[in-house]
């Protein structure tokens, strides 16, 4: 195969052994050093603590109330590992970043079922992934959109191979992909999925090996939409499988949140992250770095202005196109909603890439591949991550950066400046690539590493949850002034709700009237000179604190 040994200096299980290692670090450290971030994946936790504690899984709970945020599969994995493991902290943080390291494998299986005369992509394709640093830092994170994204691959693969084989085995895997879709994150996953099926004309080859070429009837497209109606159909069946009993049991203000307010309503107004049309489009290249700053990368763009001989490109670009234009279109906007498409861009890098490698004849040149400007970067980061706390006290910046523990940065600008010096002798396309992802690794890393102190200060809701979890199992009554997010709920293991006060006229002034032994939770910019606080930590920029009853009655100031 033309020009594939000058692209490996590893075997695929080597490079699949790499990102998995690279994967094992980031989660190493992420659990080591970084607590549970407020208030997603505290909220999270609290969900899935409160269907565990009360035997309730069926209705996702917060707070004693319906939760209508999300669907339940998250939740239902977090009980899998409780009930095999018991209830502990580290197997809900693998959930969502396991899915993400199987979405590499996943990724590496399309790319062999779209090019498989090009073998070299399957294993470019998964290291282009993991070095995107959005994707690399959202992989360690307690959320639901690499679940999504992992259900997106799975329909994707099973839409590649309904065509190839002709048969409705892969109709069947595109129908269990949308049905742990939607118990994953609703029909969201029907815009990153269902135009590759419905557009398939654009992408599907119109002639195949020892055939004449065939119209789009003769190869049989009243069968292929039978399919994907069918797998539509059968998607959906499976979300509704929870969703009709759960409306059921949650009433009518559940039932209307998850069929409207949680889907249709936010697309045309978004109650939340609502942002222009063209916002992702302003953000993307700053999300797939480092490779909008390769070079080599817009050179293999060129190869973009010919996919009439590519089916797989346009494949690709049939996932990513149609999806990006919905989201845009879709009112409310946040980065993570791109996840699911990601696994589209690395495919089209990577073959793209291999492409460029193959037929350029600088290829050998270090310098006009310009890999110097992306480990550049890596330095300038490093040198950055390392000046934070200098600069912050220069500047009298925010505390949490002067904290910063300026060493990792050192570190990382020493091991990217390494490998700017190393790879001047390289010219294997997959040693630069695994180059890259080794840098994005040791950045998140670092960052991790260096914001350390400041994280365990602000962000670390442990020593308080744990302490109102024994107020509560003494009888003390507990209320929290403003939105609650559940903080608390599963780093104390509450066995009850904690009353939520502020929101309605009066409904402070009477609890404390009932409660005169009770506890107080409220957030401040600073901590009351006039008060003796029962508890007090720094919490993201501001202050988290407690205070009883008395001090709250004697001075009611203490909370304006």
């Amino acid at each position: 195969m033309t020009g594939e040994a000058s692209h490996s200096r590893l075997s695929a299980t080597g490079y699949a052994l790499l990102w998995t290692g690279l994967w094992l670090a980031i989660m190493a450290v992420a659990l080591k050093f970084r607590p549970f971030l407020p208030v997603d994946e505290t909220r999270y936790l609290a969900v899935a603590w409160e269907m565990w504690r009360d035997k309730n899984f069926l209705v996702p709970h917060l707070g004693g109330a319906p939760y209508s945020h999300k669907p339940p599969l998250l939740f239902w994995l977090m009980h899998a590992g409780w009930a095999a493991f018991g209830v502990n902290e580290w197997w809900p943080r693998l959930v969502a970043p396991l899915f993400g390291l199987a979405s590499l494998f996943l990724t590496a299986a399309l790319a062999r079922r779209l090019w498989p005369s090009r073998r070299v992509v399957a294993v470019a394709a998964p290291l282009i992934l993991f070095a995107c640093l959005f994707w690399t830092l959202f992989t360690t994170l307690t959320m639901f959109d690499m679940l999504l994204a992992f259900c997106a691959l799975l329909a994707m693969s099973g839409i590649i191979r309904a065509w190839q084989n002709d048969s409705s085995g892969g109709f069947i895997w595109l129908a269990l992909a949308i049905g742990l879709g939607v118990l994953a994150k609703g029909p969201a996953i029907l815009l990153s999925t269902l135009p590759v099926a419905l557009l398939a004309p654009l992408w599907a080859p119109t002639q195949t090996p020892g055939e004449a070429t065939t119209t789009m009837w003769s190869r049989g497209w009243k069968k292929w939409y039978s399919g994907v109606g069918f797998a539509v159909l059968g998607g959906v069946a499976i979300g509704l499988a929870w969703a009709i009993p759960a409306t059921i049991a949650g009433g009518e203000e559940y039932r209307n949140a998850i069929f409207w307010g949680q889907s249709a309503g936010r697309m045309v107004d978004s109650f939340a992250h609502g942002r222009p049309w063209w916002w992702f489009l302003a953000v993307l290249p700053g999300l797939v770095l480092p490779w909008t700053l390769w070079p080599a990368c817009w050179r293999s763009l060129r190869g973009l202005l010919d996919t009439r001989k590519d089916n797989g490109i346009r494949f690709c670009l049939i996932w990513f196109i149609p999806a990006l234009i919905t989201f845009s279109a879709i009112s409310g906007k946040q980065l993570h909603y791109l996840l699911p498409v990601f696994p589209a861009l690395a495919l089209i890098l990577g073959r793209l890439l291999a492409d460029h490698y193959d037929g350029a004849p600088d290829r050998s040149s270090w310098w006009r591949t310009g890999l110097h400007i992306p480990v550049a970067l890596f330095i300038i980061l490093g040198l950055a991550l390392a000046a934070a706390p200098f600069i912050a006290n220069l500047l009298d910046l925010p505390t949490a950066l002067r904290e910063t523990d300026f060493i990792w940065g050192l570190i990382l600008a020493l091991l990217a400046f390494t490998a700017l010096i190393l790879t001047r002798s390289w010219t294997s396309l997959m040693a630069r690539l695994a180059t890259l992802s080794i840098l994005s690794m040791a950045l998140v890393v670092g960052i991790h590493l260096s914001l350390r102190p400041a994280l365990a200060e602000r962000f670390d809701l442990k020593p308080l949850s744990e302490k109102l979890g024994q107020w509560q199992r003494a009888g003390t009554p507990l209320a929290f002034l403003g939105k609650y997010h559940g903080q608390f709920n599963f780093l104390g293991r509450l066995e009850a709700p904690i009353t939520v006060v502020g929101l309605q006229d009066q409904d402070l002034e009477n609890w404390l009237a009932e409660n005169p032994q009770g506890r107080l939770i409220f957030i401040s910019d600073e901590i009351p000179v006039t008060a003796t606080p029962t508890y007090g930590q720094a919490y993201r920029g501001r202050f988290l604190i407690v205070l009883d009853t008395p001090q709250v009655l004697a001075d009611p100031t203490i909370l304006k």
